[in-house]
């Protein structure tokens, strides 16, 4: 028993073993980077498998389990089941730790998990959802499977001698799941959280055959047990997200009003949870039962956008200019609206959140065309002779009007003309369908009250001195500069 045991009880390598897991088809991802954020995630290694079927490697020869059944028989009858239970446990058991040491397994604990940089976190629960699925689907199963035969029939106690050669491996393997679930929580985690309860979800059903029996309770509920856990710190990672969101106080400030970092990220964030879409109704299943799933990711999601626009809100009064302040919130919620639409978060989120928000975008636009616009068009208005301070009447048009009020009104349209376009062509306005509609929007307003002024008045300044002093731009200028705003030129280093 001992040297036919020993001589094939051989770890399987890591090239056989990764190539008996199907290959899953690659899942199209939303185009996080057309949006200007970044990656938050790596790509998603799980999808498709759980359907999948794994072509199981041979751990013996076929042709050796009936000798082996023979020897274990022999022994038993003579009186030797210690022995036959000892080798056979240490030879198998031996085999299945080098062929996991051999995949790259190794024992971490929970304060090895809690020092390691993050990217190299990350990678590591990469590999350990490979490894949970190989060591279930392929060696366990397998295992399992070889003991049931090499002892059918005997008077031998196999539960007990399968659950010690398996013992050691299984809970180095689920040791560090629950090293990454209890160790400190942080918004990047969730994503490799759902990954992990993701693959203990999958392979609930198979644990439950391959340690069934009460001397496997310990494995089956350690894996049962590990599987609660991450839902229960993915739970709490969204709340604690949510709330991360609402407190930010980075003092970034995006001088040219343009979309915030806080806001690419977390609407990348969201878009990552909708890849998991259905893992997500499952973990919502093991808090909330009988209740709409859909409906609780509607909730979650909507809670995480209003809690970017609170933040939005107040990182908006951080500028001195009202306009620019406008300018700001309407970037970052039309950022929001334009992701949603293009993202699985519509179906979810429903269209009367994007109408609703879509309002608030163009009551940003509204209100910094009053708040950047009002001053100016004032000056062209032919009602408001008294805000010059000149004793002239009311009505422009009369008579009476002094060439020296229209030439002091031409100078201070030149004047503000000019600050606008310096201040302004620095802002930016990244969507560049938005940039032209707020630039026709106030063409609309600027173009023709400039025209009805130079025809009314132009005549007053054009045959005296310098008419090029006060008439300095035709419309046509005025249009054409107006075609600059919102390039952010100034901090064009500066834009993702």
């Amino acid at each position: 028993m001992y040297q036919c045991s020993c001589s094939f009880s051989k770890p399987i390598e890591p090239d056989r073993l990764f190539d008996c897991l199907p290959k899953p088809p690659r899942t199209p991802k939303a185009d996080h980077e057309a949006d200007g954020g970044h990656s938050t995630h790596s790509e998603h290694p799980s999808k498709g498998l759980d359907t999948a079927i794994c072509r199981t490697p041979t751990l013996i020869p076929p042709r050796i389990l009936p000798l082996l059944h023979d020897i274990a028989q022999q022994l038993v009858q003579a009186g030797n089941q210690q022995s036959c239970y000892r080798i056979y446990r240490d030879s198998r058991g031996s085999a299945l730790e080098v062929s996991l040491r051999k995949l790259g397994v190794e024992k971490l604990s929970k304060d090895d998990v809690q020092r390691m940089q993050w990217e190299a976190l990350e990678a590591k629960i990469g590999n350990w959802t490979q490894f949970m699925r190989i060591a279930v689907k392929i060696l366990l199963a397998g295992e399992r499977r070889i003991c049931d035969q090499v002892f059918d029939g005997i008077n031998f106690n196999k539960d007990q001698c399968f659950a010690e050669l398996a013992g050691s491996s299984v809970m180095t393997l689920l040791s560090f799941g629950d090293a990454v679930a209890k160790s400190k929580r942080s918004p990047e985690k969730l994503f490799v959280l759902l990954d992990m309860y993701e693959v203990m979800h999958e392979l609930q059903s198979e644990v439950e055959v391959i340690f069934e029996g009460r001397f496997c309770s310990e494995m089956r509920e350690a894996a049962l047990g590990l599987a609660r856990r991450l839902a229960q710190t993915s739970q709490e990672t969204f709340a604690d997200f949510e709330e991360a969101v609402e407190k930010d106080n980075s003092k970034t400030i995006v001088q040219d009003g343009t979309v915030h970092p806080l806001t690419s990220y977390v609407i990348n964030y969201v878009k990552f949870l909708f890849d998991y879409q259905s893992t997500l109704k499952i973990l919502f299943q093991e808090f909330e039962t009988g209740s709409d799933t859909e409906s609780q990711l509607a909730v979650v999601t909507i809670k995480i956008m209003q809690a970017l626009q609170n933040n939005l809100d107040g990182k908006s009064k951080q500028y001195k200019d009202p306009a620019l302040t406008y300018i700001f919130l309407m970037n970052n919620i039309h950022y929001m609206v334009r992701s949603v639409r293009r993202s699985e978060a519509k179906d979810i989120l429903g269209d009367d959140w994007i109408q609703k928000h879509r309002r608030v975008v163009q009551q940003n636009a509204n209100q910094y065309k009053r708040v950047a616009w009002a001053k100016i068009l004032q000056t062209l208005s032919v009602q408001s002779a008294g805000s010059t301070g000149s004793s002239a009447p009311a009505d422009l048009s009369n008579s009476g009007v002094s060439r020296a009020m229209i030439k002091e009104r031409f100078k201070s349209f030149n004047m503000q003309f000019e600050e606008l376009h310096a201040k302004q062509s620095q802002w930016s306005v990244p969507d560049q369908e938005l940039r032209e509609s707020l630039r026709l929007a106030v063409a609309e307003v600027l173009l023709p009250a400039y025209r009805s002024f130079v025809k009314r008045f132009g005549s007053l300044v054009e045959h005296g001195k310098n008419p090029h002093k006060y008439i300095r731009y035709s419309p046509e200028n005025v249009d054409q500069l107006l075609s600059e705003f919102f390039e952010g030129q100034q901090f064009g280093e500066q834009k993702r």
